[in-house]
C-alpha cells in the first residue's frame, strides 16, 4: 500500500492541460489564502473561512445517492470532486467523508440477483417467457461489503483527472476509542496529507454494529461514531480541521421543518439556539437526521472546527457550493461560537419593514417634519460631520484614486446645499404617498381608485458618497418607503454620524427603525440574494459596482445605469462662446460624476477653425487629457495618444475626442457608444437641435446646456437616488417620484361579476371621474 502511496504522491500536482475543467481550476486556483492559524478556535465570520487551510468535506447519503436510492448521483459528485480538486490544487488540505457504499453495493447485488434469477428460471423452465421475479430486501452490511470498492474506483478515477490521488480509510468507533488505533489513525492520515493525497474515509458498515439511540454525544472528549454526521465531526476535531462543511438535501438548517408555513433559513447558528428548533424527519437516506448533523456540528464547534451545512443536491448550486462556501459567500448554516453585538441583515430587513409600514401611514406633514428636521441638523451637527468625515479622509490618503476621493469629500457648503434639497423635497413630499393618480365608477355604487403607495423594502448600495445616505434617506421617508443602506467602509465614519442623525429625526414620530445602516461584514452579494426581503436595489458608484449587483441580483429588480459615458457634440452652427462654456462646464466643473463629459464629438467642418482651436486651448488649459478617436487621428499629424475604446467613463480631467459628418452622424455615434445616461447638443440652428432632441434615445437629452443639469437637484425634485437608464418604471433622475409605484382600490356593495353577465341585472359603465388636484384617499 505505502508503494503505491508513494508512487501517487510523486504524481504532478498541476492540472493536465488536456482536462475539460482545467482552464476554469488553473483561474480559481489562482486565489490565496492566508497562512493557516493556531487550531482551538473557530472562525468568528464568513469571510475568515477563505483562511481554511485543512478542511473537512462530508457527503451525506442524499448527496451521493440517486433519488431512487439504487446507485449514485455521478454528475452531482463528479462537480463536487472538482470543487475539492480545485481546493487542493490552492494548496489546501481536503479529506472527505461519504456515505453512498451502501446504495452503490444495493444496485450491484440487485443487478446480481436478477441476473441470477432469470438464469436459473431460464434453465428450470426451458421456457423463453420468464415469470415476474422479485428482489428480497438486501441487509445493509452486505450491500456495504459489496459497495465500498466500486464507490472508491470511482472516486478514484474521478480525481485522477485532476492529477489528484486517493487514499481509503474505513473505520468504526474503535479506531477512535482505542487509544493505540486512534494514534495510528491519525498518523495515517498526517501522511497522507504531507504526501498531497485526499483520504476519503466511511464507516466500515460491513461490520459496524447496529446504532444505539440517542449515545451519540457523550461529552466532549467523546462521540459515538453512530453515522457519517459524527464521523465528520470526531474526524475534524481529531485531525484541527479548520472547517468541516457538510452537504445535504436541504439548504441549511431551519427554525422549524423545511416547506411548513413560515420556516426561516438560518443563517448563523449559535450555540443555546437549540431551543429556537423545531427538527423534522430525516432524509429520506441515511441513519443521520438534522438534529443529528446539528449536534455533530456543535461538538465540532466546541472543538475548535468551524461549520457549515448546506445542500449539496440542488442543481443550481451544486457546481459551486463548496468554493462559494471557502470564499465566504452566504451559502446555508454557518456555526459561530461569536455572537454579534447588533441585529443580523435579515432582522434589520425585518424590522425596516414593520417601521416602513407605520412610516407610509403617517401623515404627508408628518413626514415632512421629519425630512426638515434631518435638513436642520445637517447644518446644526455640521462639526460633527465633518469631523467624521476628516478621519474618512485621512484614512483613504494613498489608498483611494483622486475622482473617488472627491466623492468622499464633504464640506459646509455641500451640507448647506443638502439641507436646501431636503427642504424642497419636506414640501414636495405632501404630494406623494396616497395620492388619487385615476377614479373611475365602473358602476353604479362602485367605484374604482387608483392611489400611489410605496414600493416596500429598498436596498441602496453606494460607495465613496455620504452625500447619498441623507438624499436617500429622506426620498425614503418622502415615499414611505423603509430603507437598508451599504455604504463603503471608506466613509464608515460619515456614514455612522450622518445614519444616526437620520434615526434622530425619524424617531420624533416613533420610526427610528425604518432606515437601517448595515454594518456587519454582510457582502454584497449576499444582500443581493435576500429577494423575498427586498424589493428594489439601487445601486450607487462605480459602473463596476452597477454590472456586478445587477449580475448578482437574483429576482430583485435594479434601478440604476452601469456608466455614464456622457457626449457633447459641437454642431457646425455652434456659437464659440456656448460651445466652450457647455464644454468646460461638462467636463471640468466634476470630472468624476456620472454626468460629466467623456466623449467630444466635433462636426468635421469645425476643424483647424477658431472655435475648434479655442476649445482645445481650453481643454489643456484645463489640465483635460485628450485621447483621439479613430477619424480624429486620421486628420492630424501628431495626434494624441488613441482612444483604447469609444466607450469609456474616465471618471477624472480626460476625455475622448472624436470627428462627424453631421448631427445625424452624432446620433449614431451616442447610440452605438454611449450610455443612454445624458447626451448634449450645441448649436444655434433650433430645427437641428429639435431633430437631436426627438432622435437621441437617452435618459437626458440637452440643447446648448451642460450635462452636469441632469441632476434630481438642478431638477427640482429635491434630491434622487440615482440615475436610471432604464426603460421602464422610472428614467433619468429618480426622484420622489420614481420611489412610488400604485395600487386600485375598488369599493362596492355587495356586487358581483355574475351580476354583469348577460343574465345579470346590472351593466359597466366605466366613467371617468375627475380627480381634484391634491386628492388624497
Amino acid at each position: 500500500m505505502f508503494a503505491r502511496l508513494a508512487m501517487c504522491s510523486r504524481l504532478p500536482s498541476k492540472i493536465r492541460q488536456s482536462n475539460v475543467c482545467a482552464a476554469s481550476i488553473r483561474a480559481f486556483s489562482q486565489a490565496k489564502f492566508s497562512l493557516p492559524r493556531p487550531h482551538g478556535k473557530s472562525f468568528a465570520h464568513r469571510s475568515e473561512l477563505k483562511q481554511a487551510k485543512r478542511i473537512v468535506v462530508k457527503l451525506g447519503s442524499a448527496v451521493v445517492t440517486r433519488g431512487d436510492e439504487c446507485g449514485l448521483a455521478l454528475g452531482r459528485l463528479a462537480s463536487i470532486v472538482e470543487q475539492v480538486a480545485m481546493l487542493q490544487n490552492q494548496g489546501r488540505e481536503m479529506m472527505i467523508v461519504t456515505s453512498g457504499a451502501v446504495a452503490f453495493g444495493k444496485q450491484r447485488l440487485r443487478h446480481e440477483i436478477l441476473l441470477s434469477q432469470s438464469v436459473r428460471q431460464a434453465l428450470h423452465s426451458g421456457q423463453t417467457q420468464l415469470k415476474d421475479m422479485s428482489v428480497p430486501v438486501l441487509e445493509a452490511r452486505a450491500c456495504a461489503a459489496a459497495g465500498q470498492s466500486g464507490l472508491m474506483a470511482l472516486y478514484e478515477a474521478m480525481f485522477t483527472q485532476y492529477s489528484i490521488c486517493t487514499a481509503q480509510i474505513l473505520v468504526t468507533n474503535l479506531d477512535f476509542h482505542d487509544e493505540q488505533k486512534r494514534r495510528n489513525l491519525n498518523s495515517t492520515l498526517h501522511e497522507l496529507l504531507r504526501m498531497n493525497i485526499v483520504p476519503i474515509i466511511n464507516t466500515n458498515d460491513a461490520v459496524v454494529p447496529p446504532p444505539v439511540p440517542n449515545s451519540d454525544l457523550q461529552g466532549v472528549n467523546v462521540i459515538s461514531i453512530k453515522d457519517n454526521d459524527s464521523l465528520a465531526a470526531r474526524l475534524a476535531v481529531e485531525m484541527k480541521a479548520d472547517l468541516l462543511i457538510a452537504l445535504s438535501d436541504v439548504q441549511g438548517l431551519y427554525d422549524s421543518p423545511p416547506g411548513t408555513d413560515d420556516a426561516k433559513l438560518i443563517d448563523i447558528f449559535y450555540p443555546g439556539d437549540q431551543q429556537s428548533i423545531t427538527y423534522g424527519t430525516k432524509s429520506r437516506v441515511g441513519i443521520g437526521g438534522m438534529e443529528a448533523k446539528v449536534k455533530a456540528a456543535l461538538w465540532a464547534l466546541q472543538g475548535g472546527t468551524s461549520v457549515i451545512i448546506a445542500n449539496g443536491t440542488d442543481p443550481k448550486v451544486t457546481g459551486h457550493v463548496i468554493t462559494d462556501i471557502v470564499e465566504g459567500k452566504k451559502v446555508g448554516t454557518f456555526f459561530s461560537e461569536v455572537k454579534p453585538a447588533g441585529p443580523t441583515v435579515e432582522q434589520q430587513t425585518e424590522m425596516a419593514r414593520h417601521a416602513g409600514r407605520t412610516l407610509a401611514s403617517l401623515l404627508p406633514e408628518q413626514r415632512g417634519e421629519i425630512i426638515c428636521c434631518l435638513a436642520e441638523m445637517l447644518t446644526e451637527k455640521k462639526d460633527e460631520i465633518l469631523n467624521a468625515n476628516r478621519k474618512d479622509m485621512e484614512f483613504a490618503a494613498g489608498r483611494l484614486s483622486q475622482p473617488l476621493i472627491n466623492r468622499l469629500s464633504l464640506s459646509t457648503a455641500k451640507l448647506n446645499s443638502l439641507a436646501i434639497g431636503l427642504r424642497q423635497l419636506a414640501v414636495s413630499s405632501r404630494d406623494s404617498v396616497g395620492r388619487v393618480l385615476r377614479r373611475t365608477r365602473v358602476a353604479n355604487n362602485l367605484e374604482l381608485e387608483q392611489i400611489t403607495v410605496p414600493i416596500g423594502v429598498l436596498l441602496v448600495i453606494f460607495e465613496s458618497r455620504p452625500d447619498c445616505l441623507p438624499q436617500v434617506s429622506a426620498l425614503a421617508i418622502a415615499s414611505g418607503n423603509a430603507l437598508l443602506l451599504k455604504g463603503g467602509k471608506e466613509a464608515f465614519n460619515t456614514n455612522k454620524i450622518l445614519h444616526q442623525l437620520t434615526q434622530e429625526a425619524l424617531s420624533i414620530h416613533g420610526v427610528a427603525d425604518a432606515i437601517q445602516l448595515v454594518s456587519t461584514r454582510e457582502e454584497v452579494e449576499d444582500l443581493c440574494r435576500l429577494d423575498k426581503m427586498i424589493d428594489l436595489i439601487i445601486p450607487r458608484g462605480s459602473s463596476q459596482l452597477v454590472r456586478d449587483i445587477q449580475r448578482a441580483a437574483k429576482g430583485i429588480p435594479v434601478l440604476g445605469h452601469s456608466e455614464g459615458v456622457c457626449h457633447v457634440y459641437i454642431d457646425s452652427e455652434a456659437s464659440i462662446d456656448k460651445a466652450i462654456e457647455v464644454v468646460r462646464d461638462s467636463k471640468c466643473d466634476y470630472p468624476a460624476a456620472c454626468n460629466a463629459m467623456e466623449t467630444l464629438l466635433i462636426h468635421r467642418d469645425l476643424l483647424r477653425t477658431p472655435l475648434f482651436d479655442q476649445i482645445i486651448d481650453m481643454l489643456r488649459t484645463e489640465q483635460v487629457k485628450i485621447h483621439a478617436g479613430p477619424r480624429f487621428a486620421s486628420y492630424l499629424t501628431f495626434s494624441p495618444s488613441e482612444v483604447k475604446s469609444l466607450r469609456t467613463e474616465y471618471g477624472d480631467l480626460e476625455c475622448c475626442i472624436e470627428v462627424v459628418d453631421s448631427m445625424h452622424d452624432a446620433v449614431d455615434h451616442i447610440h452605438k457608444y454611449g450610455s443612454s445616461h445624458t447626451d448634449v447638443i450645441v448649436t444655434e440652428n433650433e430645427d437641428t437641435a429639435e431633430q437631436f432632441l426627438q432622435q437621441v434615445d437617452s435618459a437626458c437629452v440637452f440643447w446648448n446646456s451642460s450635462s452636469r443639469f441632469a441632476d434630481g437637484y438642478r431638477f427640482g425634485l429635491g434630491a434622487e437616488v440615482g440615475i436610471s437608464t432604464a426603460r421602464i418604471h422610472a428614467r433619468g433622475p429618480v426622484g420622489l417620484e420614481g420611489l412610488l409605484t400604485t395600487k386600485w382600490v375598488l369599493r362596492g356593495e355587495g356586487h358581483t361579476v355574475a351580476d354583469f353577465s348577460e343574465q345579470g341585472s346590472m351593466k359597466y359603465l366605466h366613467e371617468n371621474i375627475p380627480v381634484p388636484q391634491g386628492n388624497f384617499n
